[in-house]
């Protein structure tokens, strides 16, 4: 199956739900779009299961301030590739980051966060 690009309105409805909750610091909301045995792996750390996603949650909401601006997105199948630019007051102050999702059912397996 070959990737497609799809704007913000047409990505999977769990995918736009975790990106708003993340954006808008609402952990409980981001966390229910998880299966309860999903991982994440952000800077390196992997997070499994909703009790470590959310402690991740958490701490990424408070570290930093930042905006993300939606670049843009591909669908393949289950995984989804999101592209993010970031822009706050952490080192480097902008970075574009790939949200790569993998979508079990209606809920999020797998996300991992990088350039």
């Amino acid at each position: 199956m070959n990737a497609t690009d799809v704007p913000w309105d047409e990505l999977p409805a769990t995918i736009t739900a975790y990106l708003t909750a993340h954006r808008t610091h609402d952990v409980e909301a981001a966390v229910a779009t998880f299966t309860s045995d999903a991982t994440v792996t952000d800077e390196g750390r992997t997070h499994r299961g909703h009790d470590e996603i959310r402690a991740w949650l958490s701490r990424t909401s408070s570290e930093y301030t930042y905006t993300t601006t939606f670049i843009g997105a591909t669908v393949n199948g289950a995984d989804v590739d999101v592209r993010q630019r970031l822009e706050g007051n952490f080192p480097g102050g902008v970075v574009d980051l790939h949200y790569r999702f993998t979508l079990h059912g209606d809920l999020i397996a797998r996300l991992a966060i990088a350039p």
